[in-house]
């Protein structure tokens, strides 16, 4: 058995997900590869397997139920922004197959890293792009960033990649009410979701966002 198998179920459980072996299988898969990756690349700071577990795996699954919840069974094009090691969108695509995942990074060895993940994971919803966001015309209907910048910076960035009707998704730590205050008024949070991480103690957030209806 994989060593950490029981914690990720344990995880997976408390967080109300329900996942089938294979799945489970592929999320240690992945946190196998990012380990491997990360001792040449330097893919993430976080070293220790059982502090990524926590810190990456269960963290970028706590999105998971939300994102479900937005999604309503329709199929979605996501763009996970500054995705690095591919935190969260790897871990989505693993967890839903009917979103289309695209990872875009500008460092090319992360990019790199995803394109070898969607082969070694078999999962042909995930892509690794190496590009800037600000370059990215394709238009999805969400964009998600995990610890990227700040949410004025997010959303000036990524604009031309939201399609009509899309929504932003920040994770974020603690409730960032400056950075909400700082945001144009042609932007709107429409709901702050508090998220509880197993296995880490601290604060968690979603801020979700979109553009103001012109009346």
């Amino acid at each position: 058995m994989h060593p950490q198998a029981l914690a990720l179920r344990a995880g997976v459980q408390a967080l109300g997900l329900s996942l089938d072996d294979r799945r489970i299988d592929q999320l240690l898969a992945y946190l196998d590869l990012l380990a491997r990756w990360n001792k040449v690349y330097n893919l993430t700071a976080v070293r220790e397997p059982e502090q990524m577990l926590a810190q990456h795996l269960l963290d970028s699954l706590a999105v998971i139920a939300p994102l479900r919840s937005h999604a309503g069974g329709r199929p979605l094009r996501l763009l996970d922004v500054g995705s690095g090691g591919g935190l969260p969108g790897v871990v989505i695509a693993i967890c839903c197959p009917d979103i289309d995942v695209s990872c875009v990074d500008a460092v090319g060895k992360k990019a790199a890293f995803v394109r070898q993940a969607a082969g070694a994971l078999a999962l042909p919803n995930l892509r690794g792009r190496h590009a800037r966001v600000e370059s990215i015309a394709e238009r999805h209907d969400v964009v998600i960033a995990r610890a990227f910048a700040s949410l004025a910076d997010f959303i000036a960035w990524s604009a031309g990649a939201l399609a009509e009707g899309g929504v932003w998704v920040a994770m974020k730590g603690r409730r960032p009410d400056d950075e909400i205050a700082a945001l144009p008024p042609s932007v709107e949070v429409f709901h702050v979701e508090q998220l509880s991480v197993p296995g880490l103690d601290a604060e968690r957030c979603l801020v979700w966002l979109r553009l103001k209806c012109s009346t």
